[in-house]
């Protein structure tokens, strides 16, 4: 998946919350320990969110360097020869986002890496947009075919040396991000089990970790061949992830609400798909049929209905 996930905070506080009235409090703990437990993932998570906002509003930037490149030469520029000029895409306006992620640079708690590698790619999103807007318009005007590709072989210049930087601080923000928020979902699984051990708040939130990580790994038209060692053990753990949960339910009726089938019912396909791309050595392009639009269709509900699955089961 090209889009990161954010983590919903205002899950956190409630999953916390209800686990702090669930559960009885641990004796060598002060009593407020669960409250700041909650503040400190609350302010990471605040943090972090700023940091994924800004990072998939500008995912179209990529889009619009990939739109370019499936019909330009990326070495040599633009001939006006071609036999397909598709232009690029428009970028979005993204100064809400940009300003959020610039103050979470300075907020608590410091993330002295991930920062300065947001910091950077912040600029070098800034010095990308403009000229990106202002090819797609070059190009949406057919100008070129006006000017013989004159514009566009000095935009292409202009293109080329600001996408690079983007490119490589995007790589690094992403690989930064993708960590960061691993351990902030492990602290907050971890939080829950020591308030409220492995509840249904627990399993609830282990399983949609479990199954963002494998939703991750899935092919996008950008990067259609799958990593199979790694989403076969991703898949692994989603698929204990759900066994587990469903031991659970069994022992407690009415434990996950309307979220109790939906775990079960994207591993089924996600297990369909993990055949057919096996047979294809990952490559999805060579898959054939429409099942990960299915599969995105049950992730999306799955994510929907676990912000309330265990909201009146205390």
């Amino acid at each position: 998946m090209s889009m990161i996930a954010k983590i919903a905070a205002t899950l956190i506080a409630a999953l916390l919350a209800g686990a702090a009235l669930a559960g009885p409090a641990l004796a060598d703990d002060p009593p407020a320990a669960g409250e700041e437990a909650a503040a400190r993932l609350n302010a990471s998570t605040e943090k972090f969110n700023a940091y994924v906002d800004f990072l998939n509003r500008t995912l179209r930037a990529s889009e619009s360097i990939d739109r370019y490149k499936s019909w330009v030469n990326w070495a040599t520029g633009p001939t006006g020869r071609e036999r397909v000029i598709y232009g690029l895409y428009d970028v979005y306006d993204t100064a809400r986002e940009e300003g959020e992620a610039t103050n979470a640079l300075s907020a608590e708690p410091p993330m002295p890496e991930l920062d300065a590698a947001m910091r950077d790619y912040i600029a070098a999103n800034a010095a990308l947009a403009p000229i990106l807007r202002e090819a797609n318009g070059y190009y949406e005007r057919a100008d070129y075919k006006v000017d013989k590709m004159a514009e566009g072989k000095t935009l292409h210049a202009r293109i080329v040396a600001a996408a690079g930087p983007f490119l490589v601080a995007r790589a690094k923000v992403d690989a930064l991000i993708r960590d960061a928020k691993n351990k902030v979902d492990l602290e907050r699984l971890a939080a829950i089990e020591k308030e409220d051990g492995r509840s249904a708040r627990w399993h609830v939130a282990n399983v949609m970790l479990r199954a963002e990580r494998v939703m991750d790994l899935m092919p996008s038209d950008a990067h259609p061949v799958v990593n199979l060692d790694a989403f076969h053990a991703a898949m692994a753990d989603y698929g204990a992830a759900v066994k587990a949960m469903d031991a659970y339910g069994a022992g407690h009726p009415n434990a996950f609400s309307v979220f109790a089938s939906e775990p079960r019912s994207l591993l089924g396909k996600l297990r369909d798909f993990q055949e057919a791309i096996d047979g294809v050595k990952g490559d999805a392009r060579r898959a054939g049929g429409d099942q990960i639009t299915w599969i995105v269709n049950d992730y999306n509900m799955m994510v929907s209905t676990s912000q309330s699955a265990t909201m009146f089961n205390h």
